[in-house]
């Protein structure tokens, strides 16, 4: 099957795939993980005292590590989903649209 717009440039074998539907479970598992890190540090640096340890900056550069963690989560998830989407379209042929 060879999807439209797209040629083959390296020696991959010619049915190889992209193993997007590890990437879709992996993205659903660790983007709620990552995001209650996030609200669990960021909460935890504002609860802590100035002799407290570890820090409160500390404990906030964990809570914008799990942030960015996430956002990458989110936006792996939006490309899987935008690819399964178009190898489903071409190979079903449109995805069941009608058109005029």
């Amino acid at each position: 099957m060879r999807i439209p717009g797209r040629s083959r440039t390296g020696t991959e074998p010619v049915t190889a795939r992209s193993p997007l539907g590890l990437r879709l479970l992996l993205s659903v598992v660790y983007i709620p993980v990552f995001l209650a890190g996030t609200v669990f540090f960021a909460l935890w640096a504002a609860d802590s005292g100035p002799g407290d340890a570890p820090s409160a900056d500390s404990l906030r550069t964990i809570a914008w590590i799990c942030a960015a963690l996430t956002l990458v989560g989110v936006i792996d998830l939006i490309v899987v989903l935008v690819r399964r989407r178009r190898e489903r379209a071409a190979i079903g042929g449109g995805g069941g649209r009608r058109g005029p």
